[in-house]
């Protein structure tokens, strides 16, 4: 079963530093590794707001910074190209979680 870890480092001004490691299955049953560092920086007046869990999805995600780099590693024949991008990906809150709109760079 497809897993991963993220670990996080909450600076002194308030900024929380990313690394996460997971790895993915695809609708296919192909693995995909993925990594990535980021920042995610809030500012303070917006910090109670976003501790609330039933309402910090509301947060509008211009009001914050929460940016990451993903990479990808695969074996998979169909999946490889992949393996040769680079990515920059805008996190933001959704009701019970994150989600990620992530762009290749070009």
């Amino acid at each position: 079963m497809p897993g991963g870890g993220d670990w996080a480092l909450f600076r002194p001004d308030g900024v929380m530093t990313l690394d996460v490691r997971l790895t993915l299955r695809t609708h296919d049953g192909d693995l995909v590794h993925m990594t990535y560092g980021g920042r995610w920086a809030t500012p303070p007046a917006l910090r109670a707001d976003m501790a609330d869990p039933a309402t910090r999805h509301q947060v509008d995600p211009a009001r914050y910074y929460f940016r990451t780099t993903p990479l990808f590693e695969t074996g998979a024949k169909r999946y490889a190209w992949l393996n040769d991008v680079v990515c920059v990906g805008s996190g933001y809150l959704i009701e019970g979680g994150i989600a990620y709109k992530i762009s290749e760079v070009v």
